[in-house]
């Protein structure tokens, strides 16, 4: 895959694909055992409706996916977006739901952050993780929690949403869902700044969640 900006604005880039790998299925994840699953493909097609249907039916288990992975959808080498028809029948299915302002403008109609994270929520995803330009906004019981990044750069904006809903999933499992939300931005901000994946140490986190969030949403 290749990505490609071309004007400054970092949630607007061209994505083309000259190869791909076929679909997951549950399947090939049969004897494994996890806390959570977060699913987050490049393309409609990698994983199908089936596998949240059977992932659903483990126990105790977070179910989380990314909307990139279904609204994509590969004509030729480049990669556009097209109305996602299953989207209720995947929602349903999930715990935590990601997409950015862009995916959501496209797929809810709303410009608005909160009525598009409202509309996902309404199609049964229960906690909704939507990120933007200039932070993060967390929807959960019914409450909206917002986090500004707070990045040098943007250096390294590729991978900004799996870092930021893989932080979210893993704080999940043992912090409510306004603190996961700290993290993940915190988390997200370091992130942006070099490109690669996350490399820096949970102290250095901590001290940048005391230094940027230490008063609630912001």
């Amino acid at each position: 895959m290749t990505l490609e900006y071309k004007t400054h604005d970092v949630d607007r880039r061209n994505l083309y694909v000259k190869a791909i790998g076929g679909t997951i299925k549950a399947e090939y994840l049969k004897g494994l055992t996890a806390k959570a699953i977060v699913v987050s493909p490049s393309i409609r097609g990698e994983v199908e409706p089936e596998f949240f249907e059977v992932m659903r039916a483990r126990d105790g288990v977070i179910l989380a996916a990314d909307v990139q992975g279904f609204v994509r959808v590969l004509r030729g080498e480049t990669l556009v977006y097209e109305p996602w028809e299953d989207m209720g029948r995947v929602l349903s299915n999930l715990d935590i739901l990601k997409s950015d302002a862009v995916e959501a403008e496209f797929l809810t109609g709303e410009t608005d952050l909160e009525k598009g994270a409202a509309f996902y929520a309404a199609l049964g995803a229960k906690e909704i993780v939507l990120t933007h330009s200039a932070g993060v906004l967390i929807h959960a019981d019914g409450k909206f929690h917002h986090y500004k990044f707070h990045s040098q750069s943007m250096a390294g904006r590729s991978g900004r949403g799996d870092t930021c809903l893989g932080t979210y999933v893993t704080k999940r499992l043992s912090l409510p869902p306004q603190e996961a939300g700290r993290w993940a931005a915190a988390v997200t901000s370091l992130k942006v700044e070099v490109p690669g994946p996350f490399n820096r140490s949970i102290s250095e986190v901590e001290a940048f969640i005391h230094q940027h969030y230490n008063h609630g949403s912001n």
